[in-house]
């Protein structure tokens, strides 16, 4: 560590002399080395991805990175996942107290402006640490599909397409140059396995990825299941043999 840097990791509280805070890039950093996550919009609606790399005799069904906020919000996390089953909770909380006390669906950067307030909450006091946590949230409300991406900071930003974790700087350039504005559902799941493909070590099957999407059209989060994961990667496929991407 250099010298003017030395000993302000120590305090959540404190800034170094050239303006950061050590434990909140730390956290980031923390995102940086999980697990790939991605979320992309399309016309139909918004499609998460992310890659599990699940041990041998594990029970793979079982999602460890996606996560349903409401009927018509899902999450995708990337970094320590036990701080994202945390965020998940009071962002659940929130969706419901919309419900109860406006009787209607919350929309969904009200929900990512929550989850952003509530990490930069933890990064202004003593005695706690920064969530090690970035989560994509993709939903459809009143003002359509929308996807946001929330970090350790307290940061949430609105994106078309985006990445989180290992390997995202790479996706995020691939991103940039195959994303466009009207794909379809199914172009948007295999551009997502596409972009899981890019940088993982297994570079076939499909047990490694997990898959959720919410349509404009029911606004309802459904879990993908394996079978239809198939289909996307062969569909992927057939797109890169046609040039398609």
């Amino acid at each position: 560590m250099l010298p003017a840097a030395a000993g302000y990791d120590r305090a959540i509280t404190v800034f170094s002399p050239d303006g950061r805070l050590y434990q909140v890039e730390y956290a980031i950093e923390t995102v940086r080395r999980g697990t790939l996550a991605i979320g992309i919009k399309s016309k139909g609606g918004v499609i998460l991805a992310v890659e599990e790399k699940a041990r041998k005799l594990q029970f793979s069904n079982v999602t460890q990175k996606i996560f349903q906020v409401d009927d018509h919000i899902g999450v995708a996390a990337a970094g320590y996942i036990p701080d994202a089953r945390t965020q998940v909770d009071h962002a659940r909380f929130f969706a419901q107290s919309n419900r109860l006390i406006y009787d209607e669906p919350v929309d969904v950067e009200g929900v990512a402006k929550n989850i952003a307030d509530m990490a930069q909450q933890f990064t202004q006091y003593a005695g706690v640490r920064p969530f090690g946590v970035a989560l994509i949230l993709a939903g459809v409300d009143a003002n359509g599909a929308s996807l946001y991406l929330t970090d350790p900071s307290g940061t949430y930003i609105g994106y078309d397409a985006v990445a989180i974790g290992a390997g995202s700087d790479q996706v995020t350039e691939f991103l940039e140059k195959n994303y466009k504005n009207d794909l379809s559902m199914d172009e948007g799941a295999a551009l997502a396995m596409e972009s899981i493909y890019l940088v993982s070590e297994e570079k076939t099957g499909t047990r490694h990825i997990k898959m959720a999407m919410i349509s404009n059209e029911d606004k309802i989060m459904r879990k993908i299941e394996d079978q239809e994961i198939e289909k996307y990667a062969a569909f992927s496929k057939d797109r890169q043999t046609q040039g398609g991407s």
